[in-house]
């Protein structure tokens, strides 16, 4: 295959490496994720960089679990969260003893099981009937071991403080965490000695996605003063606080990430304020989605009622975020001069092209109206931004089309 035309000027949103793999991959071999590890890591030590000692960095292993993806970030955090008895298994396997946070609602006994008997470091309990089957499992567990909990609450927050938010968990009713009116009696149940293998650490508190740092840290203040209040009223110490993730990723800006200088200096401040807290924060998307690629080729390209479409290998059941959230994948055209058919080669004639795939669906759209003039038929395209809920929260096998290739520049 012939490189991309020379005079495509260099695209800030791939990399080096990414461009060149995207370039040469056979057809065939298209659909493929292309994932820089070496992006990847250089991301996670400035994140790391800009938090202070103070400040636990865990990776929210639901974001991209990929084994690659989890061994290099491991020198980076200092632990992953999982939701669920299958993450809790992979990301052991994958990253084994690092330390394991085990949220989410809707946790089995079987899953709780397993998670104690792993030694998972931390329990995110959802709900007081969770907590009181956690209690009565680690009843069986050798005397003098102790399970360590931190409560996770959906609280109130102000208005102010989650504007612009893509995703709410909290605020407002949903089936996440405990209610604040239930903060006493959970308590209770955890000081009462009802459950004596129980050891209450702290505050859980993940109200919302898609905020950028100021908005981060006054949700991490709300959730601090609720912890403090709590533990005031008791009479007890709750040594840790863990604000959650969902720092923004701008779908529309690409290149704009969250400015965690300055999200590390408010917790700083933060935890100056309260001598001997340990806070804990659990991003996702905010580290992996910088790193990965969904690098495809135009099938077709046609008319349609005064519009013009390119129809992808792949597409939503590979790459889903378009479609839930509504927004337009960022993306970057590398032309193909040579074409192999005997036949014409369909090429777009306006300026904007809207790029499909392949399914049965008007809802497998990742960008619409994109700037290509003149793009054709075996053109490659790479999506950007695809390093988190991608494959993984994809509808893999509606259609049965071949899954995509899984690419790893810069592994060790």
């Amino acid at each position: 295959m012939n490189p991309p035309n020379a005079v495509n000027p260099p695209n800030p949103l791939l990399t080096d490496a990414v461009r060149e793999r995207a370039a040469y991959l056979a057809a065939d071999d298209l659909p493929a994720y292309l994932y820089d590890l070496t992006e990847l890591r250089a991301h996670a030590a400035a994140v790391r960089a800009a938090l202070p000692e103070s400040v636990e960095l865990y990776y929210a292993a639901k974001a991209n679990p990929e084994p690659e993806i989890l061994t290099a970030l491991a020198p980076y955090v200092d632990g992953y969260e999982v939701s669920s008895g299958g993450e809790l298994a992979h990301v052991r396997k994958a990253v084994p003893n690092r330390p394991l946070a085990f949220g989410g609602p809707g946790k089995t006994p079987a899953e709780i099981a397993a998670a104690l008997e792993l030694g998972v470091e931390r329990f995110h309990v959802e709900s007081e009937y969770e907590l009181r089957m956690l209690g009565a499992l680690a009843a069986r567990l050798p005397p003098g071991r102790t399970v360590p909990v931190l409560l996770r609450f959906n609280l109130p927050v102000p208005g102010a403080a989650l504007e612009g938010s893509s995703l709410a968990m909290g605020g407002r009713p949903t089936p996440f965490g405990l209610d604040p009116a239930q903060a006493d009696s959970a308590v209770r149940l955890l000081t009462d000695g009802s459950h004596p293998q129980l050891e209450l650490r702290g505050i859980h508190a993940h109200l919302a996605s898609g905020l950028d740092a100021a908005r981060q840290l006054a949700v991490a203040g709300e959730v601090v003063a609720f912890a403090t209040g709590l533990a005031a009223r008791h009479g007890i110490v709750l040594p840790e606080v863990n604000v959650g993730g969902g720092m923004t990723v701008d779908y529309a800006d690409p290149v704009a990430r969250v400015d965690w200088t300055a999200y590390g200096e408010g917790l700083d401040r933060l935890t100056a304020a309260h001598p001997g807290l340990l806070l804990r924060i659990e991003p996702g998307r905010a580290l992996t989605a910088y790193c990965g690629w969904y690098a495809t080729e135009a099938l077709d390209v046609k008319p349609s009622h005064g519009e013009e479409f390119a129809v992808l290998r792949g597409g939503t059941h590979h790459l889903r975020t378009p479609a839930t959230k509504g927004h337009d994948q960022p993306c970057t055209v590398l032309p193909v001069d040579h074409w192999p058919h005997p036949w014409p080669r369909p090429a777009a004639r306006h300026d904007h092209v809207t790029l499909t795939g392949q399914l049965c669906t008007p809802k497998d759209v990742l960008a619409r109206r994109f700037p290509a003039p003149g793009l054709r038929a075996g053109d490659r395209v790479v999506f950007a931004l695809a390093g988190a809920y991608a494959w993984n929260i994809s509808h893999h096998d509606f259609l049965m089309h071949p899954r995509p290739g899984f690419h790893f520049l810069g592994a060790c």
